[in-house]
């Protein structure tokens, strides 16, 4: 009998299978929280990074989510690597496109916070040479670490530079 219901089972399943993927929407909850670590080799790495922001962004405030950026979402971005350099001001005509997205993210209530300790130790910077759409925090580690700590789930973007076109590893 066991088998019989078994095979039962079986041959149902393979009448409803499909040959495609499913598309599922995972019930995602407001307040969406998290705490983006950028850390770079090469300050150019800062534009796809941004991507992964926006990604979140985009996906959230739209059908079914629906939620409000700022409200709904809290996303604070910590920069203690090479990419610190796309935000001083006297590079803003450099990665003036850095700088437009940076400020857009910051009107949906994105904060970019600058590690106060590798911008001064290691670039040279002072708080002056920063725009006001960026606040230093006294350590980008400490800062994780805080955010973390009150429930802000952690996302470390990986930028790979791609060496081959999509249609020849497609």
């Amino acid at each position: 009998m066991r088998g019989v219901v078994f095979a039962v089972v079986f041959l149902i399943g393979l009448v409803f299978a499909q040959d495609k993927a499913r598309v599922v929407q995972t019930p995602y909850e407001a307040p969406f929280r998290v705490v983006v670590e950028f850390y770079f080799d090469e300050p150019e790495k800062i534009r796809p990074a941004l991507e992964w922001v926006s990604n979140i962004i985009y996906v959230l405030s739209r059908e079914p989510y629906e939620f409000i950026p700022g409200e709904d979402i809290d996303i604070v971005v910590v920069i203690h690597g090479t990419e610190i350099v796309t935000l001083a001001k006297k590079n803003k005509e450099k990665y003036k496109d850095v700088w437009e997205r940076i400020e857009s993210m910051s009107m949906y209530g994105v904060k970019f916070k600058v590690c106060k300790m590798a911008a001064e130790l290691i670039y040279h910077y002072k708080p002056e040479d920063f725009p006001e759409f960026v606040e230093l925090v006294p350590s980008a580690i400490t800062e994780i670490l805080h955010w973390q700590q009150k429930g802000y789930a952690f996302l470390l973007p990986q930028v790979f530079e791609r060496r081959r076109a999509i249609e020849e590893i497609r």
